[in-house]
């Protein structure tokens, strides 16, 4: 595990070379709420599927997540800040411009990182999030609520339980992602939507109730694609083999001219 400073937080990376030839074209992966590198990219295998694709990958734990510094303030998980993270890594490890993906959380990240850096981004993936990205304020507000309840057990909402039992899974900081829930709720406007001009790919399971239409947010951007992933939910999208082809062709594709 490798640690850089990002603007005074302690961020935790790994950075894994190519198994074959390399292709020249790093990507950077960015996990979702209460999950970590590992969790949402190691034990999915997207490392060693994209590693095996001839690209060097440089995955993070989100600040107040993993191995990462935990952060208590809300203001401290502003998305447009975490996309600075993810800027930050780049410049520390003197990458100019990369592919980046990111999966609920992360892909919303990852919109911020587009819209606000679209230079450093050479195309975009967005797993796990539709239109939930201009319609909502990422996950609902009572995540935070069932992060700081005494036990599982005082859970009744189905969202809430699975939230909490995933984070104790993980065996995340509650308290940090409580923070980072109250903090990372900033949407794009439909506009800003409009503004992306990085080739980008949304990916969506057809069973997902958490993420918002796919197709949708993918019409609203200039050069957006779908890509539904069918039979699965918010959780078992991640892992998907149509998803994993279907990044891996999107990414093949040729640079838009100019």
């Amino acid at each position: 595990m490798n640690f850089f400073n990002s603007s005074g937080v302690r961020i935790a990376y790994v950075d894994v070379a190519p198994t074959t030839q390399d292709r020249g074209e790093p990507i950077l992966l960015i996990h979702g709420f209460a999950s970590n590198h590992a969790v949402n990219w190691l034990n999915t295998l997207w490392v060693k599927t994209l590693t095996h694709d001839g690209r060097r990958v440089i995955a993070l734990d989100n600040r107040g997540h993993g191995q990462s510094e935990k952060l208590y303030e809300p203001a401290q998980y502003h998305t447009s800040v975490m996309a600075r993270d993810a800027v930050n890594l780049l410049d520390h490890l003197g990458i100019e411009r990369a592919d980046v993906m990111g999966y609920s959380m992360g892909a919303r990240i990852t919109a911020f990182m587009a819209l606000e850096h679209g230079a450093r981004v050479r195309k975009a993936i967005l797993g796990g999030l539709g239109d939930r990205l201009v319609k909502a304020a990422a996950l609902p507000s009572n995540i935070a609520e069932a992060m700081e309840a005494a036990s599982l057990d005082d859970l009744s909402d189905p969202m809430q339980r699975m939230f909490r039992a995933f984070a104790e899974l993980t065996k995340s900081d509650l308290r940090a992602l409580a923070a980072c829930i109250r903090g990372n709720r900033q949407s794009l406007t439909v506009r800003g939507a409009a503004a992306i001009m990085t080739p980008t790919l949304v990916a969506v399971g057809d069973r997902d109730d958490v993420s918002g239409d796919g197709p949708s947010l993918a019409a609203l951007l200039p050069h957006g694609r779908s890509l539904v992933i069918p039979g699965r939910d918010h959780n078992l999208a991640v892992g998907d083999k149509v998803y994993k082809q279907g990044a891996l062709a999107f990414l093949a594709e040729p640079d838009r001219p100019g």
